[in-house]
């Protein structure tokens, strides 16, 4: 795990792996642990919101790093979760830019 941010309602993770690795098995893992532990940890408080039988919700999104986002970009975004209006996005890069 590189970095971790989020906002109320999801996550960012970024992390590195090896090709091999099938993502879509590493983030059923995350999620199923990660609730598994939050659930043990927090259930009194959860209680009253998550009486489902599942947690995290079964969609997800991978963005992998080269293309139209690159390492940095991504690191300031996730960094970034917890003033979401320090994020603007600009109409003439492909990626979001951080105000200072």
């Amino acid at each position: 795990m590189v970095e971790f941010g989020g906002e109320a309602d999801h996550i960012h993770c970024l992390f590195e792996s090896e090709p091999t690795v099938e993502l879509a098995s590493l983030i059923k893992n995350l999620k199923s642990v990660s609730s598994r532990r939050i659930r043990r940890e927090y259930s009194e408080h959860l209680k009253p919101y998550y009486w489902k039988p599942y947690f995290w919700n079964r969609a997800y999104c991978v963005i992998s790093v080269g293309g139209r986002a690159n390492i940095e970009t991504l690191l300031q975004y996730i960094e970034n979760q917890d003033e979401p209006a320090r994020l603007k996005p600009t109409l003439t890069t492909d990626s979001p830019t951080v105000e200072s």
